[in-house]
């Protein structure tokens, strides 16, 4: 039907154009409330839906930051766990090397020996297998470079260090410790000992850093997230309340377009 097949009072047209804009009301009150955001799409204001995606697209960024940072903290960690270990195997080295100093005895001694060259080899099996996600920061040839943002323009590279026996210096004795074998491993563990303490004191300083990026990087990421959401969110309970007021304004809209009906329906019974 044309609209100019319709002729209607100017009133009725004026609560028609009141329900109409009220029922629009409603329907984006209805939207807000099921989605729980007062801005959907572009349309609905794009300067904030715009700036909401920028702040999400750089939080997601982050997040595949914050997780490589996680791994690059746990790959510090194995480093430090495995100097931690190594340290203990050291001492043990100590302990055999300052019982063959105790004594005299020649087969004691070679037994001593025995003892100290297999527990020179755990200590290298141990270094072998202090590798995590395919790092191993116990040898030279291991590095590990950490990301700290989203286009790598703030980095941290983590060199390896050999710490193998070789590395810390520790050369096997002979079959049986000598008395100069005794005297050169006594330097050599002390030399071993030290390098172990200032390695670990280092990784562990790596190891804060990395976990304060960490825990910087996943503030921010929450602080991007919340500054998306209040562009963009809506405040339920005021599109609660809206609905309410608008439901009542529709009613009384409807009662006002029927008394106009009724007005016109008397006039016509006057014919």
């Amino acid at each position: 039907m044309a609209i100019s097949n319709v002729s209607l009072t100017a009133s009725a047209r004026s609560n028609l154009v009141s329900l109409q804009l009220t029922a629009d009301l409603l329907g984006t009150s209805a939207s807000r409330l099921s989605s729980g955001k007062k801005v959907n799409t572009a349309i609905d204001d794009a300067s904030a839906f715009f700036k909401s995606q920028s702040f999400l697209n750089r939080a997601s960024d982050l997040s595949a930051v914050k997780d490589d940072l996680s791994t690059s903290l746990q790959t510090v960690k194995a480093a430090s766990n495995a100097i931690d270990a190594i340290t203990k195997i050291a001492q043990q080295l100590q302990g055999l090397v300052n019982s063959a100093q105790q004594t005299t005895d020649t087969t004691a001694r070679t037994t001593l020996a025995t003892q100290f060259n297999t527990l020179r080899d755990q200590l290298d099996a141990l270094v072998n297998d202090a590798t995590f996600n395919g790092t191993n920061l116990l040898k030279t040839s291991g590095a590990l470079s950490v990301k700290f943002n989203e286009d790598n323009t703030s980095t941290l590279t983590i060199s390896g260090v050999d710490l193998s026996a070789t590395g810390l210096g520790i050369t096997a004795p002979s079959a049986a410790f000598s008395d100069a074998n005794i005297s050169l491993a006594v330097l050599q563990l002390q030399t071993a000992l030290t390098t172990l303490r200032t390695t670990a004191s280092t990784f562990g300083t790596n190891a804060t850093l990395v976990q304060t990026r960490a825990d910087f990087t996943r503030n921010l990421v929450n602080t991007l997230q919340i500054a998306s959401d209040n562009l963009v969110l809506a405040d339920i309970n005021e599109e609660g309340a809206n609905t309410q007021a608008l439901q009542a304004r529709a009613q009384l809209g409807i009662s006002a377009l029927s008394i106009s009906g009724q007005q016109q329906s008397a006039i016509l019974k006057l014919f």
